[in-house]
């Protein structure tokens, strides 16, 4: 497989195994949401202290994108992806064992460090060989294989939780990162390429992101990227009291409802990728965003007027699964601005989408008890979105 080559047909292998890199940030999040309750009780603490390592692992996340981006531009992406891929894997093995709370939150920093690592090489590597319309597509195609993780992660768990207990949730996570590092390195990484480029200056860190923040009509792309995936992060980061403890759902259905909104993800997605043949990605972005806010409003009239599992299922599955079209192409919008610089570009992009998300889902701790208001933040959120992507008509 010649990895040199630049030509605009996408090789199906790269895409397939970047996604499965791409996916190891839902498989971290997601296949342990089924064990909290069982996790609390282990560590003889609340369900609320266990989703604490929600918002400690996508901190962290973020912050290893910050460190990762740049190395990545000055030393290659094949050696900062794959070390990273190592420390997510010694952390999840050391999780399995883990015997108290702070325990448990320092272990996921480490493994959320290893993963921002191996996470922030993959925009940066698509960028290397694609650019515009492919590499919106090329997103799309990422995306659609990445769909299955979050999908199957919290069955996948409950499964695993059946069978054997909560620690064999990290025994899985620790060897997926190990197969990752086996397969990127025989068929991806090869013929040099992800190797360091040797013209690549040795400009310093800072100098690479005030170049990033420099591309003013990259920031606006950047923002809306954190406030959609703050939409997503707190559905996720309250999915099991709103469908567990709200509508009473056991640990199996759970799992459905959850990956009920994967199945909108998918259409979209697909969908996406039929339309990037005839529109701009900026203008599939605006119709997705604005999907996105019809499935907020419709959720608000669902819990005013009739609070009903049924009803709230397709517009909750409306609002995630939007999500399916959004990312792609803002992340195609984004990079475009890059072709220098592209790790530190997604590092940023990465990072303050975890950082804002984290914050958001780690405030949202402080919400009454209640899916309204759960809704009402995601409206927020939503709402700002809207507002920077039309008020980005005059200017486009």
């Amino acid at each position: 497989m010649s990895n040199q080559q630049t030509h605009s047909h996408p090789n199906l292998t790269f895409a397939v195994l970047l996604a499965m890199t791409m996916a190891l940030g839902p498989l971290a999040l997601d296949t342990y949401l089924p064990a909290f309750p069982a996790m609390a009780h282990d560590l003889a603490t609340s369900v609320g202290q266990v989703s604490l390592s929600i918002s400690t692992y996508v901190f962290v996340l973020a912050f290893g994108q910050l460190v990762a981006g740049p190395l990545s531009d000055r030393f290659g992406r094949a050696a900062i992806m794959l070390l990273g891929l190592v420390i997510f894997a010694i952390a999840s093995g050391l999780l399995s064992t883990v015997q108290s709370v702070p325990m448990l939150l320092a272990l996921r920093a480490v493994q959320a460090f290893g993963g921002g690592w191996a996470l922030v090489c993959v925009p940066a590597l698509v960028r290397d060989r694609l650019h515009g319309r492919e590499a919106a597509k090329f997103f799309s195609l990422i995306g659609l294989i990445m769909v299955v993780a979050p999908a199957l992660a919290p069955s996948l768990g409950s499964a695993l939780l059946v069978h054997f207990s909560w620690p064999s949730i990290f025994v899985f996570l620790c060897a997926y990162a190990v197969m990752m590092v086996v397969l990127l390195k025989s068929l991806v990484f090869v013929n040099g390429f992800g190797n360091a480029k040797p013209h690549q200056p040795a400009t310093n860190v800072w100098k690479r992101y005030r170049a990033v923040f420099s591309v003013r009509p990259a920031l606006r792309y950047m923002c809306i990227q954190a406030l959609a995936f703050s939409v997503m992060m707190l559905f996720i980061t309250h999915a099991s009291f709103i469908y567990q403890q709200h509508f009473n759902a056991t640990p199996s259905e759970f799992a459905l409802l959850f990956g009920a909104n994967i199945v909108v993800m998918l259409v979209m997605n697909l969908t996406n990728r039929k339309l990037l043949n005839h529109f701009h990605a900026h203008q599939i972005l605006k119709f997705s965003l604005s999907l996105q806010g019809l499935g907020i409003v419709l959720l608000l009239l669902v819990m005013v007027f009739k609070p009903s599992l049924w009803l709230f299922l397709p517009a909750m599955m409306l609002t995630v699964g939007a999500m399916g079209a959004i990312t792609p192409n803002l992340q195609a919008c984004f990079m475009e601005f890059f072709t220098e610089n592209s790790g530190t570009a997604a590092a940023v992009l990465g990072a303050l989408q975890f950082l804002f998300a984290g914050l958001v889902s780690a405030a949202s701790s402080l919400l009454p008890e209640k899916v309204i208001a759960i809704v009402l933040a995601q409206g927020i959120c939503s709402l700002l979105c809207l507002l920077l992507i039309w008020q980005r008509q005059s200017q486009h």
